[in-house]
Parts: structure tokens; sequence; C-alpha cells
């Protein structure tokens, strides 16, 4: 306690250079939580958006099921397995059939994905109400992506050519019958969808699909012969390595303001032990050991980042609850990287991140503090006393 008395009356005594110290470590409380709960958001956001519109609970990929190579569509297709199908139609899962296609919007030709879904389904949340089946023409929903980029409105019709299970070219013209806004590119970015009867007619691949969408992992995430189950690990796998990119390359401007703050605290214990030597050897004449002196001054330096956490609170606790109830605008483009990314973005600042920064700010702190200190152990208290530079 008596330690605690001596640094807190000292550190009133440094006034400025205690404030100025006390300020910085606090922007580096403030930042680092600023900073992580703004990339936590980001991968909870991103996750909540996808399983919403793109992954549910899960995929069972035809084997040769390959989202990132448009050459394998033609092969990645098969019967949909009478357990699914009978799920299905339960709506605990939704079959979806994938094939190349080109669309001509305005006489200009574009590369698509033209994607069958079950009208029925509840799994996703694309509009597929707005599909129908039945009608003689042929209903397709697109995302606010490519009608922007393809010129597109509601009610339009789009040529669109395709080519079926023989390898025969066929072409029609779709009708818009309805434009959605997701946050999640891959539902949206150069893909057309229609009603899944439709596109097995068309193409002639009667009751096949290329994925499943569940909406219930299955317990043992087990692989049906020909198709393999994709869980969310798999599934998430390069959304945690960008948002974990992003995040190292974020810290560096905390990291940055720590290390000062942390050698401003350095700086003043070395100045403070040259200067107060008298104190020291009356602390030890006195009857304190060195260890209580080394102890009163690692004290005073780790007090810093206490008081810099009360500081921090005072400002950064309402400004974090503004940035988190009002969310950060994220700039154009930044859905380009192919990663779910709403317009704006809502931080997350757990209990998790608010104790973790404030333990190792504060034992970062005590460490910088106590290593200067180690000097007085080896000081000659008569020398202390009488002033000689030790």
């Amino acid at each position: 306690m008596i330690a605690f008395k001596l640094a807190y009356k000292n550190l009133l005594g440094a006034g400025l250079r205690t404030l100025l110290i006390v300020f910085v470590l606090s922007l580096a409380y403030v930042l680092i939580i600023y900073m992580n709960g703004l990339y936590q958001g980001w991968d909870r956001q991103a996750r909540i958006e996808t399983i919403a519109w793109e992954v549910a609970m899960g995929q069972y990929w035809h084997n040769k099921y390959d989202p990132y190579d448009a050459m394998t569509l033609t092969d990645a297709h098969a019967k949909v397995p009478a357990g699914l199908e009978a799920s299905a139609s339960e709506g605990k899962t939704a079959p979806i059939l994938v094939t190349q296609a080109t669309i001509y919007p305005e006489g200009r030709m574009m590369g698509v994905l033209l994607k069958g879904i079950d009208t029925r389904q509840k799994i996703l949340s694309l509009p597929t109400g707005l599909l129908d089946p039945d009608s003689e023409e042929i209903t397709a929903i697109v995302g606010t992506r490519l009608a922007k980029s393809a010129g597109l409105e509601t009610g339009d019709y789009l040529l669109i050519r395709w080519r079926d299970v023989h390898g025969t070219f066929d072409a029609t013209e779709l009708k818009i019958a309805g434009i959605f806004r997701t946050s999640v590119p891959a539902v949206d970015k150069g893909q057309v969808w229609i009603p899944l009867s439709t596109l097995r007619r068309i193409a002639g691949m009667p009751g096949e699909a290329s994925l499943i969408v569940v909406n219930e992992s299955p317990e043992d995430e087990s692989s049906i012969a020909g198709w393999d189950f994709k869980g969310h690990d798999f599934l998430f796998k390069e959304l945690e390595e960008m948002i974990k990119t992003k995040s190292v390359g974020g810290s560096i401007f905390y990291i940055i303001i720590l290390a000062l703050a942390l050698l401003a605290v350095f700086d003043t214990q070395v100045l403070s032990i040259f200067r107060r030597q008298r104190e020291i050897g009356t602390y030890i004449a006195m009857g304190m050991t060195r260890r209580q002196v080394v102890g009163i001054f690692t004290v005073e330096g780790g007090m810093h980042a206490f008081l810099a956490a009360i500081l921090g609170a005072v400002y950064g606790f309402p400004l974090l609850l503004w940035t988190r109830k009002s969310g950060i605008k994220m700039p154009e483009g930044t859905d380009d990287f192919g990663m779910a990314a709403a317009e704006h973005m809502y931080p997350y600042y757990s209990l998790a991140l608010i104790v973790g920064t404030i333990i190792l700010v504060m034992l970062a702190t005590t460490l910088v503090s106590y290593l200067p200190s180690r000097k007085i152990s080896k000081m000659n208290p008569n020398d202390a006393i009488r002033g000689k530079i030790q």
C-alpha cells in the first residue's frame, strides 16, 4: 500500500510529464480496441450475411464442382441423392444447379453463371418467391451489381445463351422479375438466378444439381457418394485469411503508438532513478530492502497504465459506443475484393477484447517500468544518500 501511495504522489508531482504519458497510453488503449473491434465486427457481419445469403449451415458439393474453375462446371452436376431430395421437399435443403452462360445487355456480351434454385426454398435470403416456374416466360432475378453493370431494371428482357448437357447452344430471353440488394458479392456479381425446374429442363439435366445448401449441419459431416460436404471451417477459410491479413496491416499503426508510449515510460523511469538517488538511499537507510524500493518505482511506472485506462474510458467509451451504433461507412469498391462487406461496418467490442487489451498494456508498461528499476538493486545506499552519481 505504501508503494501505491508514494507512486501516486510522485506521479502527481511530475505534472505535465505524467499527463502526456497517460494521454498517449490512453490513445493506445482506444486504438487497439477500436481497430480490433472493427475487424471483429467485419468478420462477424460477413459471417452472418454469408450464412444468410450463400452458405447457410454448409453445402454438399458435387465432387467435380469448383467455384473458381468455370471450366469444370460442364461436368459438375449429378442426380441429387434421394435423402437430400426428400429433405428439399421439406425445406431442409436447397439444390442449386450451375452452368455457364452468356448475356447480351445493350448489345454487349458478358459471361455469367446461370443458376437454378428451388423457388420454394427458405434457407437463403434470395427473393426466389419472385420467380415463377410455371410462367411461359423464363423469369430471373439478379443482384444490384450485375443490374448496374448490365444496365438492367425490373421488367427488362435479357437475351441469354447457354449450352445444354449435350453441348448444344441455345438462346432465349429472360424477364427480370426482381433485383435484390445484398452485401455478399458471391451471389450477385456475374450471376443470374432462375427457377431450378426451368434450368433443369432447358439444360437437359432433370433432377440434377451442382451443390446442395443445407439448413442443418450433419452430425458426422460425412460425404455422400459423389458429394463432398463443406462446412463453415472450409467455406470461411478465405474470409478468415483475408481479415487476418488486414488485421496484421492495421495493427502496425497502434503498435507504433504503444511503442512510443512505452518508450516515454522507459525514459521517465531512467531519468527518475538518476535524479532521485538521494531518495532511494533514504528509503534503504530507513529499512526498506532494495526489492521494496524497486517495487515502488515499478508500481510508479505501472500506474501510468492504470491512469491511462481511466482517461481512455472517459473519452473512448462514448466514442466507441458511437461507432458501434452508427457504423463506419466502407469505401466504394470494398466488395470488389470478393468478400462480404456492407455499406456500413459495425465494430464489435467483445468483453474479451477490452479486458485483454487492458491486461496487455498494463503488463507491457509494468515490464518496461521494471527494467530500468533493476539498477536500484546494485546501488550503494551510502553513495546514494551523499548524491554520488552511480
